[in-house]
């Protein structure tokens, strides 16, 4: 049994603020031992289950923010940018059998410890046919097409809140409880690291492979905070303007949507000026 650990850092122990987890500054150097405690304590709770082989993925902005030296050294790491699937890469090669979200966040637009949906600003809400979407429910429909249940979820607790929609099976523990967007109740990294170990053993029972779903089309619809953001992203084949400060593109699978969201979400982000935004 192989389990795929997608990891972002926002919803990690401890981490509240922008500092604690942007590349270079001592508030992430810290923190990025606080994330390898949670990505390391899923890890080994899954195998604890039973799993053969864990894989955990980067999925973190530079994508390079965990400590390998600290994990198990039956877990493999995948580090780096320029991903096919980016934060779910690997599930695609028919060899996974359960998927983990673990430190991720609510989305862009919503309340939660640093939300957001891919970028850190600018994207004010992004929806999948009609219902606001964050990236977990995002990356939910992708591995559903290729037949892999998520089975964990770990962030603050609107993040567990939201696996609802998405993973409703799913083992969730929450890390911290929501205050506002920068600021949250934490559990020490002592009892996380337990409450992630023990859910994660219990999610393996979970996992299993099933039949890829069928789900398309996908109607993707995006909001900024600048009008220009979405003539930026229109450059984009198939992305049209759907509203004031909104575009929207069509897909046949989750596959294309997925990847295509990325597509924009990095021109936009390259139409971001420092100051005015």
């Amino acid at each position: 049994m192989k389990i795929l650990v997608s990891a972002d850092m926002e919803g990690a122990t401890g981490v509240t603020w922008p500092a604690d987890v942007l590349p270079g500054t001592p508030q992430w150097e810290r923190c990025r031992s606080l994330f390898t405690s949670d990505v390391n304590a899923a890890a080994l709770g899954f195998l604890d289950g039973g799993a053969d082989e864990v894989l955990v993925n980067e999925a973190h902005w530079t994508m390079r923010n965990l400590l390998l030296e600290k994990l198990d050294d039956r877990v493999q790491m995948l580090t780096g940018k320029h991903k096919s699937l980016s934060m779910v890469e690997g599930v695609q090669h028919g060899d996974v059998d359960g998927v983990a979200f673990v430190g991720y966040h609510t989305g862009a637009g919503t309340e939660g410890v640093l939300a957001h949906t891919y970028l850190a600003n600018s994207v004010t809400g992004v929806w999948l046919n009609g219902v606001r979407a964050s990236e977990g429910l995002l990356n939910a429909h992708v591995v559903a097409e290729y037949g892999v249940p998520v089975v964990l979820v770990t962030g603050d607790d609107l993040t567990c809140r939201d696996a609802e929609l998405y993973a409703p099976d799913a083992r969730k523990v929450a890390v911290k409880d929501h205050v506002s967007r920068y600021a949250a109740v934490c559990r020490t990294p002592a009892r996380t690291a337990a409450d992630i170990r023990a859910a994660a053993q219990q999610a393996t029972a979970l996992a299993g492979r099933v039949a890829p779903a069928e789900g398309g089309p996908f109607t993707v619809e995006l909001e900024f905070d600048a009008e220009h953001l979405a003539g930026a992203a229109t450059v984009v084949p198939g992305v049209v303007p759907s509203g004031e400060r909104r575009v929207a593109y069509t897909s046949a699978t989750m596959y294309e949507g997925i990847r295509t969201f990325k597509v924009v979400t990095t021109i936009v982000s390259a139409a971001v000026e420092e100051q005015y935004g």
